[in-house]
């Protein structure tokens, strides 16, 4: 189980290389106040002192320690051409003949008792532990200043001895409450931050430094390991300074756990104080005075305590611990390198071909772009409606909708339409029903479906030029990858749509040009609803002629049809989708005086239906116009007629109006209908034959024939530099994964127990 310390710590080696926390390794973290003496600690295990040290806030950057026992016959760490390679100066090259004249095996790694490595320094030797120091400080204030500054971003530092236990130790800042120099407002909240940062890794053991000359009950090192650790299982307390306890006072109830329990134990210890490094006490006498101190004033516990006793209780739980956390860290591993490896693979490799390879990016485009439209793409969007079915939405949905919703009379009042039969007539009286006022009010209606239907081709091609950014995963990574050739092919697709969009456009506007140039009152659709025009004009003489006096002195006056009567068979107009049976009695025939008409009405017949002024109907002539009529006409016999009853005028010339104006309503209602019927199925055709299938037919041929050139093909494969960065990347991360995988798997069930 020896060997499972050096296996995390190579782990730990592999993933600093592309400076990843994705994998949270075992590793122990050092956590206190500001100088409770964690560096101390630190040192102690060591055996030698390489830590800045001094009063105030000393470690301002967290401090990765991997501790590596090398014996002096390990071949596995120690090697004299290592050393060579790094101390020789100029361009020579190695050569073992020079490398024993100088000597350089006395002054190499295999004859050391420790030295120790930077990650940052890479494989540059410092045997001079000093110079540890130095480096320290000189990496610490690059990063975070120079005056009391910190830095989150941590020093990793290997440190191979023949005197030191396997561990990996984190020495943290420490906790401070008070800002100085040049440390913000919040350096509390940053600090403990950092700190939680590290020890809510589930896989690390929390050292928790406290001060013997303080209540431990309010310890913020033990604080905050409950609060992450509220269990325990991972928590191990130190006390520190025990010699500076006031006199009458000891330690035994804390280090006996009679005070704060902690599951893991509490091992106190003796530190150097700052005198003994002012003289440079060395850390082998400190030892000894720790051991003889110990043994003075706490004989039954001090075998249970002590920094010796500290390096062995952590070298054992760290093993344990590792073999707990591996399996779970094995999974880890594997199930990151699939996700890196399919990352990988989105980035795509490195471009060999550039021709080969745009042409394959056209044609995977155009496959895309036409497998959108047709709803056959491997991967369908669930979340909106995109391609061709946002097209149907567009001609069935919205189109459609929108035609439905255009009343055949809308902007017509009935005084419009009597107008506009008056206004066909001339300088003439109206004698007739004039086809030209019919045409001329359904013409005005049937030109408000030209803006809907030119909306819907708008539709349509936003909906075509949408599809660009939704045409399939494999096709958008690689147009990320591709930036300059993405705007290219979104250009030519641009100019592809823009092109059509007249022809489109002159088509819709052409097909109700053509319903506006000729109307067809033979249509089946609307030869029923004219038939009608004759039977209601014959209704309307007939009731003309019974309200004549000349009619009431030379026929008797026969049985009257109310007016109501005369639409009594004619059916509501529709849309044409509702459609009653035919009833036995023809709507062609309709009652007329109590008579049924046998012949079939045609719609020749003419009929005058038009009152003399219709404004002015139901007005009394005044006495200067009934003057003016008798100076003109003269007084003749026809008394009778002048003296008829007006009552009965106005409502014959109100009747007039009513049926005249509910007869042209209903042939617009009724031609409007089929019309509408007609471009709601025509616009959408016209729209799928100019626009739609035009550009999936000549998309690949748009863009070979604009894209494919050898000149710009250099040009337009260049990568975006986050791209190749990310590829970068995501293979230096699987390859430190499948090198993590590698090391795992070199180990044996015989060395974890």
């Amino acid at each position: 189980m020896e060997a499972l310390i050096p296996v995390i710590n190579k782990l730990q080696d592999v993933f600093n290389t592309v400076g990843a926390d994705a994998i949270q390794l075992p590793q122990i973290i050092v956590l206190g106040t500001q100088s409770s003496g964690k560096s101390s600690v630190i040192e102690s295990l060591v055996g030698r002192s390489f830590l800045p040290r001094g009063p105030g806030i000393v470690t301002r950057r967290p401090l990765v320690l991997q501790l590596v026992y090398s014996p002096k016959d390990s071949k596995e760490h120690r090697s004299a051409e290592e050393v060579y390679r790094h101390q020789e100066t100029g361009n020579l090259s190695w050569n073992p003949l020079v490398q024993l004249s100088q000597t350089v095996f006395s002054k190499g790694t295999i004859n050391l008792e420790e030295w120790g490595k930077f990650l940052h320094t890479k494989e540059r030797i410092h045997a001079n532990f000093d110079e540890i120091r130095q480096e320290i400080e000189r990496e610490t204030d690059r990063m975070a200043g120079s005056n009391k500054g910190i830095c989150p971003e941590p020093i990793n530092l290997k440190i191979y001895s023949t005197r030191v236990v396997n561990l990996t130790l984190v020495d943290l800042p420490g906790v401070t409450k008070v800002p100085i120099g040049d440390q913000p407002e919040d350096i509390e909240s940053q600090i403990r931050n950092l700190i939680i940062k590290y020890i809510s890794n589930p896989n690390s053991i929390i050292l928790a430094v406290t001060a013997a000359n303080t209540d431990m009950a309010t310890s913020e090192a033990i604080k905050m390991a409950k609060e992450v650790d509220p269990d325990g299982r991972r928590t191990l307390a130190v006390v520190t300074k025990l010699d500076l306890m006031d006199a009458g006072t000891d330690a035994i109830d804390i280090l006996c756990g009679r005070v704060i329990p902690v599951k893991l134990g509490i091992i106190g210890v003796v530190n150097r104080s700052q005198q003994d490094i002012i003289d440079k006490k060395t850390i082998e006498d400190a030892l000894k005075d720790e051991a003889t101190y110990l043994q003075r004033k706490y004989p039954t516990i001090a075998t249970r305590n002590g920094t010796p006793y500290l390096a062995k209780t952590l070298n054992r739980l760290l093993m344990h611990h590792i073999r707990d956390c591996l399996p779970e860290l094995k999974v880890r591993v594997n199930v990151m390198i699939s996700q890196f490896q399919s990352l990988l693979n989105s980035y795509g490799e490195d471009v060999s071909d550039k021709s080969q390879t745009l042409l394959q990016i056209i044609t995977k485009f155009a496959s895309a772009y036409c497998s959108t439209i047709e709803g056959t793409a491997r991967n369908i969007e669930t979340t909106e409606l995109c391609g061709g079915a946002r097209i149907c939405y567009i001609f069935h949905e919205t189109f459609g909708r929108t035609l439905d919703s255009i009343h055949p009379l809308v902007g017509l009042s009935r005084m419009d339409i009597l107008t506009a039969i008056r206004n066909a007539t001339g300088p003439r009286p109206a004698l007739f029903v004039p086809e030209v006022s019919f045409e001329l009010l359904v013409k005005r209606q049937i030109r408000r479906l030209e803006d809907p239907s030119l909306r819907c081709v708008e539709l349509v091609h936003e909906e075509m030029q949408r599809i660009v950014q939704h045409c399939g995963t494999e096709v958008q990574q690689e147009m990320q990858r591709f930036p300059r050739l993405h705007q290219r092919i979104v250009d030519v697709v641009t100019q592809l749509l823009r092109t059509r969009l007249p022809a489109t456009n002159s088509m819709v506007e052409n097909l109700v040009a053509i319903e506006l140039a000729y109307i067809n009152t033979k249509h089946p659709d609307f030869h029923r609803e004219a038939a009608l025009v004759s039977g209601l004009l014959k209704s309307t003489d007939g009731l003309v002629e019974e309200h004549s006096p000349m009619y009431r002195q030379k026929t008797p006056r026969p049985t009257s049809t109310p007016v109501s009567t005369i639409f009594k068979h004619v059916p509501a107009i529709t849309d044409g989708h509702d459609r009653s049976p035919p009833s036995n009695e023809s709507p062609a025939t309709p009652q007329v005086n109590g008579s049924p008409e046998n012949k079939a009405m045609t719609p020749q017949k003419p009929v005058n239906l038009l009152p003399e002024v219709p404004s002015q109907t139901s007005r009394k002539l005044s006495d200067r116009e009934q003057h003016d009529c008798d100076v003109i006409g003269g007084r003749s016999d026809h008394t009778t007629y002048q003296k008829c009853n007006t009552k009965t005028v106005e409502g014959i010339s109100m009747m007039h109006l009513n049926q005249m104006g509910d007869l042209v309503e209903r042939l617009i209602k009724s031609y409007f209908y089929i019309v509408r019927k007609s471009i709601k199925d025509s616009v959408p055709k016209a729209v799928m034959h100019f626009l739609v299938n035009f550009v999936k037919d000549n998309l690949q041929s748009e863009l070979v024939t604009h894209l494919y050139k050898s000149d710009q093909a250099e040009n337009m494969l260049n990568e975006s530099e986050h791209i190749a960065q990310r590829r970068k990347e995501a293979a230096d991360m699987l390859k430190a994964l499948q090198r993590a995988s590698q090391i795992i798997s070199e180990i044996r069930e015989t060395h974890m127990w």
